[in-house]
């Protein structure tokens, strides 16, 4: 019987540093493509107010994205408040 990459624990090992350097990795990035693509914004918008299927679900989701970001930087504002 042939052994699995599993079976052998070195292989889990490795795969769990693997997987341990690419959380580390992609920690602290933003996930705002809007952030790291500013003409991502005038693009989405473009596509909500289009006629194509599904156009709608990507109107909603601008709004649910900007009241995220509202909220946010609302609870940064009051979190960064001088006592």
């Amino acid at each position: 019987m042939r052994a699995t990459p599993v079976d052998h624990p070195a292989s889990a090992a490795r795969a769990a540093l693997l997987g341990l350097l690419l959380m580390a990795a992609c920690e602290g990035k933003s996930t705002s493509s809007r952030a790291e693509h500013p003409a991502a914004r005038a693009q989405e918008s473009a596509l909500a107010k289009s006629k194509i299927p599904g156009a709608t679900g990507v109107g909603r989701a601008l709004k649910v994205s900007d009241s995220a970001d509202a909220r946010r930087k609302l609870e940064d504002s009051i979190s960064n408040a001088p006592p």
